[in-house]
């Protein structure tokens, strides 16, 4: 396990987020990254936004704290991005992509940083900002998630060695093919439910017949 967060792999990181084009590089052709550290980003991630939604002052924020479900919000994290990564690689593996599930994983992964990092400096920017002032909150939280969105974009190109154009595409792909095993695990949901209530019924009708 330790050689999934050495700190090789740690100094890596620092690496891909100042120089993404190089870092998500040798991600793919030198295994320099790490999916526990991915999946450990994601999970600071989903812990960011939560606690942005409740924590954020209320000069920016003026949702109701008792309707916040963390957890159920953390699941739901992780879960798009199991599904964004699934999506993804089912689609590349059409379109000559040269990414593996892994890579994709760390490359999603490891953009979620700077977007933690921008809900974390907001949220304690947000307790000192006053009324109009909430330009600074939106800047920080913003060049946040830009810089994030960037680093994803160009970890998929790299990963999978496709020009910009063909990058987009496979993204818009993918949120296609999201929402298509949404759609299908909804279905099979659905009847798997209509198979268990149907051996139900037959099973009550036995008892009362007997």
């Amino acid at each position: 396990m330790g050689k999934y967060f050495s700190s090789e792999k740690w100094k890596h990181l620092q690496y891909t987020i100042s120089h993404p084009m190089d870092g998500y590089y040798w991600i793919r052709h030198r295994e320099k990254g790490s999916v526990p550290i991915a999946v450990l980003l994601v999970l600071l991630f989903s812990a960011a936004f939560s606690a942005n939604r409740l924590l954020a002052g209320f000069v920016v924020n003026d949702l109701d704290p008792r309707g916040v479900d963390s957890l159920t919000e953390m699941s739901g994290v992780l879960l798009f991005y199991l599904l964004l990564c699934v999506g993804n690689w089912s689609v590349t593996c059409l379109m000559n992509g040269e990414g593996r599930l892994k890579d994709i994983a760390v490359a999603v992964g490891y953009g979620t940083l700077p977007m933690s990092t921008g809900l974390i400096l907001g949220t304690l920017v947000s307790q000192a900002v006053a009324d109009k002032e909430q330009v600074f909150y939106s800047l920080i939280v913003g060049a946040g998630l830009a810089y994030g969105a960037i680093m994803i974009l160009i970890g998929i190109m790299q990963v999978h060695n496709y020009s910009l154009g063909a990058t987009l595409g496979t993204l818009f792909l993918t949120f296609l093919a999201v929402l298509l095993i949404i759609f299908l695990v909804l279905l099979l949901a659905n009847l798997l439910g209509m198979v268990a209530a149907f051996f139900r019924s037959v099973y009550t009708e036995l008892i009362f017949r007997t």
